[in-house]
């Protein structure tokens, strides 16, 4: 007779918040520790909009991450509903992972600390250390030291020389409640293949335009049609104004040619499968300027 494991009690579940600021990393520390691509990079910041859950299977636990918007205050409408979603990961999780960029001064991490009103338990990531000397390295350490009551564990690390990764885990692992696992041990993400396909659209805008349109802009799933070999998708994307429509589009169509080869290929390397992508460009005038137009693209506020 087999032995399910999911449901004995010596198996660890919990939520892990990945906090930090905008353009922090969190989306490349993410993908590196699943081991693919699922979360959305860009070198832009605030290009990650709402919450993903990424599932991750270590040792006798199912860390659930919570990939977040960056920490931030701005008085847009759109950014006020990324805030409320840092603040609801925070509060409804069991662990917090914060991400400190070892070249960064420690005014986030201060940030951090006010807003964790909860005082949910946290891990330093202390990330990028690739990109700073040995002794840059351990006087950031004793920067943080000098906060250790507050947090459980300081966790050096870099995503480029993998290094860091396996102490991670552990070290989550450690502090996560036992608890039968909550998803199904095959799965990645709780996320739906249309919202990563949206993400994937939306991270190929980020990266062909430049400036305020990708900010302003949205991409809407008209349809996925799934089959065995291959998924036809339609979608649309939304521009606030008429202008930004055109810069979309390019010279006979020829940005939007651009974008949609770039998501495409993104689709495919995340499906395994051959995509076929149909990409329209509407105007929804001011769609990001009121809590109603908003909620209609999904960002609905509590």
């Amino acid at each position: 007779m087999s032995h399910d494991t999911s449901s004995d009690t010596s198996t660890k579940a919990g939520f892990v918040a990945v906090v930090g600021r905008p353009n922090a990393g969190k989306s490349t520390l993410l993908n590196w520790l699943v081991g693919e691509k699922l979360a959305m990079v860009s070198k832009k910041a605030q290009a990650t909009r709402k919450r993903m859950n990424i599932i991750v299977m270590h040792e006798n636990a199912q860390i659930i991450f919570v990939d977040t918007p960056g920490i931030h205050e701005k008085e847009r409408l759109l950014n006020r509903f990324m805030l409320q979603e840092v603040y609801k990961a925070i509060g409804d999780c069991d662990l917090i992972l914060f991400l400190a960029p070892a070249k960064d001064g420690l005014e986030h991490y201060k940030k951090f600390l006010e807003i964790n009103t909860k005082k949910r338990p946290h891990i330093v990531v202390l990330s990028k250390i690739d990109e700073v000397g040995r002794d840059d390295l351990l006087k950031k350490i004793g920067e943080y030291q000098l906060y250790q009551d507050n947090f459980l564990a300081l966790v050096p690390v870099s995503v480029t020389k993998g290094i860091g990764k396996e102490e991670l885990l552990g070290q989550i692992v450690k502090h996560l409640p036992t608890s039968p696992w909550l998803y199904d041990p095959e799965l990645l993400t709780t996320t739906s293949v249309r919202e990563i396909y949206k993400e994937l659209i939306r991270e190929s805008i980020f990266e062909n335009l430049s400036d305020e349109i990708p900010y302003e802009t949205d991409v809407i799933i008209e349809k996925v049609e799934e089959l065995p070999n291959l998924d036809r998708v339609q979608a649309t994307i939304v521009a606030e104004k008429r202008s930004q429509k055109l810069i979309l589009v390019g010279r006979g169509g020829s940005t939007i040619k651009r974008v949609g080869r770039d998501a495409r290929i993104k689709m495919e390397q995340f499906s395994g499968k051959k995509i076929f992508l149909e990409l329209f460009v509407s105007v929804k005038s001011g769609w990001s300027k009121t809590k109603k137009s908003l909620s209609e693209m999904g960002y609905s506020f509590e």
